[in-house]
């Protein structure tokens, strides 16, 4: 099985930053995809920004000029930074995690717990 761990939410004021990390583990053995998505209080859950183990990206446009999503391949890490936050980027962020396992059956795909940010203006 794989398991993803994130850090780093928290509390922060309109315009200050938050890094949030994601690692996975478990009979990995390789990750194609990463990602975070979100999900704000009566909202669905939508994508901010993903990234391959080729260093592509994909970013929603809420998150364009503000977000940088980056990946550790050998510490099967995705890292999201987050900068000049704004109320509307409140939300529960999750991290997404698609590759192959040891296991059956043999791909995953896979969620986080999620971690709250909470941006007061």
């Amino acid at each position: 099985q794989v398991q993803l761990v994130e850090s780093g939410g928290g509390s922060v004021q309109a315009g200050g930053s938050l890094r949030l990390s994601c690692v996975a583990s478990g009979s990995i053995i390789s990750i194609n995809v990463m990602g975070w998505y979100r999900q704000a209080p009566g909202k669905q859950r939508e994508l901010v920004a993903r990234i391959d183990s080729d260093g592509n990206t994909n970013y929603a446009d809420a998150a364009k000029g503000r977000f940088t999503i980056s990946m550790d391949n050998h510490e099967n890490t995705v890292y999201l930074q987050m900068k000049n936050l704004k109320p509307e980027d409140t939300a529960v962020y999750y991290c997404n995690a698609e590759g192959e396992e040891t296991t059956k059956p043999w791909e995953f795909e896979v969620w986080g717990q999620g971690t709250l940010v909470t941006v007061s203006s």
